[in-house]
């Protein structure tokens, strides 16, 4: 596969340990027909098609990447902080079970209790990952508990370019590694990347998302207009 080209701006990688859906269920058919299967050399991640030729997905997915949409390889990598967009050689046919999933102008950060979707091809309960694409709903935890001492404890910050999202204070509700860079939908909106967490399906360790804030909309917006 193609891969031409670099553009590296303030990267920001945090290790991504342990992430699977965790209490989930598998997607209804061709209901997220935007979701994308990532493949690497030593593992597979989530992505998001959000433009008939571009892959909005986490910046730890970017050596050796093969797209499933059908034999389409890549041309060019873009990466700016977190996040990471891979432009297709070529665009692709949109399909009943193959649309992209259009940016808005601006994304809202969710306020804490909201419930978002998540959704990927990692790990289950099983410990195995899943040959369906499996989601879960997970609740918005805000920063400031985050980053509490029972929490995060400010290792590592969860910052302003942070979303987590996990258990409601009940369930266990989570994501982690099989579906990094996979979407955080709010109100069917794309507002985060899969991006890291500390275990899997803990109540005080919620899955952390990078925000598509309004740097990062401009950006992606910016990059795609560029080529």
């Amino acid at each position: 596969h193609l891969l031409t080209r670099l553009i590296a701006n303030d990267l920001v990688v945090y290790p991504s340990r342990g992430s699977e859906i965790i209490q989930g269920k598998e997607v209804e058919p061709h209901s997220l027909p935007f979701m994308a299967y990532v493949r690497g050399k030593l593992s597979s991640y989530g992505g998001t098609l959000i433009h008939p030729q571009w892959v909005l997905t986490a910046a730890h997915s970017q050596c050796s990447i093969n797209i499933s949409f059908k034999t389409n390889a890549v041309k060019l990598i873009h990466q700016c902080h977190s996040v990471f967009l891979f432009q297709l050689q070529e665009p692709v046919t949109l399909t009943r079970t193959v649309k992209w999933l259009k940016l808005g102008k601006t994304i809202r950060d969710p306020a804490a209790g909201s419930r978002c979707l998540v959704a990927g091809w990692g790990r289950t309960e099983t410990k195995r990952t899943s040959d369906v694409l499996m989601s879960v709903n997970v609740t918005v935890v805000d920063r400031q508990t985050c980053n509490s001492r029972d929490y995060y404890n400010h290792r590592p910050e969860i910052t302003r370019d942070m979303i987590s999202a996990g258990s409601d204070g009940t369930n266990v509700a989570d994501t982690c590694q099989g579906d990094s860079g996979g979407p955080l939908l709010c109100d069917g909106a794309l507002v985060g990347v899969t991006s890291f967490g500390e275990g899997c399906g803990v109540i005080k360790k919620p899955g952390v998302y990078s925000f598509v804030s309004e740097r990062q909309l401009q950006w992606i917006k910016k990059t795609m207009k560029s080529f």
